[in-house]
């Protein structure tokens, strides 16, 4: 019989590249929407079928984590063999913002499933895959492992860090398959436009078309350990198929500035940048252009298109973050695939192709 696998947040980046990575690997994926009056399944429709088809493998459910007894429903239903829990209040800026929010989803929303696993009555094997993050170090020396403690310096960062050890401390008290898959920064095409990386990649488009004018950010000195979202589905997949549970943490393991981020996204224009003054009076002008530029835009040297606004920055700002994932690559036999400069080109290049249509 097919594997039968359970997705919360399946409309998410992860969610959907794991569903396609799962799908092909013959499971019949079941995932878990928030019922709203616009529809944000785009990540996910080219693997819908209607209902009515015998052959089809994908399954949406209308549920969400803040809702006890709709998940232990949609669980209990389904029995699947493994439940993948990647929905989140995923923004750390928002975080602070909605601190009731963040821990009622990232936190409690864990412990609902957890407990819904746990009482089901018919009693099954299920495997756990607990989605956690790197924002847990937060101020730990790098470079940060599995050993390394835990330093959360937000709210979403600490409903993070309830989620991992409640998953921990279910694997010991009750015997549950429920493994933690420290993730480092990982980003795609399919990221939310209010992420950093997102932001810069779309801004630079909109720039260069003649749409925008200026791209404000924050921190542009924060140093990241940046995947490829895709190049994840594989591993958060291995995971579940060891022996035993276990916790890993899943990085490249190199490190890039978010001012890294834009010289390489400016790359694609064939645009070079100098970066001008210090901290919040940080700006980025137009330095010179390849030779080899073959796009028509208005830009001159000089042109200012970086700037620094305070009310980005976080309230508890994360400089430094760089994973050890030894154990992943030991034990999963799993490294990246995607080195930094493929993963800009691919951002930039699907942001700039979409913008160019509108």
């Amino acid at each position: 019989m097919k594997k039968i696998a359970l997705i919360t947040g399946i409309t998410g980046q992860d969610g959907s590249y794991l569903a396609e990575y799962l799908i092909k690997k013959g499971y019949k994926v079941h995932g878990i929407i928030r019922r709203s009056s616009i529809v944000k399944t785009d990540r996910i429709d080219h693997l819908y079928e209607e209902p009515w088809k015998k052959s089809r493998k994908l399954f949406l459910h209308y549920g969400d984590l803040t809702d006890g007894s709709n998940i232990f429903y949609v669980i209990n239903k389904i029995l699947p063999d493994e439940i993948y829990n990647l929905a989140a209040q995923s923004h750390v800026m928002t975080s602070f913002e909605q601190p009731e929010y963040t821990a009622n989803v990232n936190a409690i929303g864990t412990l609902r499933i957890l407990e819904a696993v746990r009482s089901l009555k018919k009693k099954k094997k299920i495997k756990i895959y607990q989605a956690s993050t790197s924002e847990l170090f937060g101020a730990a020396k790098k470079p940060q492992n599995e050993k390394t403690r835990f330093y959360p310096k937000s709210p979403y960062a600490t409903s993070k860090l309830f989620a991992y050890w409640i998953s921990k401390n279910y694997r010991e008290s009750y015997g549950m398959f429920i493994s933690n898959g420290i993730l480092f920064n990982h980003e795609s095409e399919r990221r939310g436009e209010t992420f950093v990386t997102r932001k810069i990649t779309i801004g630079l488009s909109k720039i260069v078309l003649g749409k925008q004018k200026r791209l404000y950010l924050g921190n542009l000195n924060a140093l990241r350990d940046w995947g490829y979202a895709k190049d994840y589905a594989e591993m958060q997949h291995k995971i579940l198929q060891q022996k035993k549970p276990d916790d890993f943490v899943i990085a490249t393991g190199k490190q890039y500035s978010v001012k890294n981020f834009i010289e390489e996204a400016l790359k694609y224009f064939s645009i070079n940048i100098k970066w001008k003054y210090k901290g919040l009076k940080e700006i980025g002008v137009v330095k010179s252009f390849d030779k080899k530029n073959k796009f028509k835009f208005k830009l001159k040297p000089g042109d200012k298109i970086i700037e620094v606004k305070k009310s980005y920055f976080r309230p508890n700002e994360v400089d430094d973050l760089l994973g050890d994932a030894k154990k992943a690559k030991k034990i999963l036999k799993w490294t990246s695939k995607t080195n930094f400069k493929k993963l800009v080109f691919k951002m930039v290049d699907s942001d700039f192709k979409l913008l160019s249509k509108k």
